[in-house]
């Protein structure tokens, strides 16, 4: 019972363990992943991330001129905006705005 009380005091009087989160809200991380976006007018349509897709989730076709990913198979790696000579595709910071 004593153990109980010294818990409940030492709690009341210590700062919170988490982040309040509409108030404080967490910078994102240097170099993460957050989802991919791409710029059409730059874009040559070469082919070579729909190659370089581990998931198969990019379909490049050159005679339309369209450019397609499959959110539900895209595993978010990146090798993708890497790889492309326009540097068209690249990963947008989607996670949390700081202001």
């Amino acid at each position: 019972m004593v153990n109980l009380l010294k818990l409940i005091f030492m709690n009341l009087f210590r700062q919170p363990a988490t982040r309040l989160y509409p108030f404080v809200k967490r910078e994102p991380f240097k170099g993460g992943r957050f989802s991919l976006d791409m710029d059409p007018a730059l874009c040559i349509y070469c082919g070579i991330c729909q190659r370089r897709c581990p998931a198969n989730a990019i379909v490049v076709s050159r005679e339309p001129k369209s450019w397609t990913m499959d959110p539900y198979k895209c595993i978010v790696c990146g090798y993708c905006a890497e790889v492309c000579p326009k540097k068209c595709i690249y990963m947008r910071n989607t996670s949390v705005e700081v202001k």
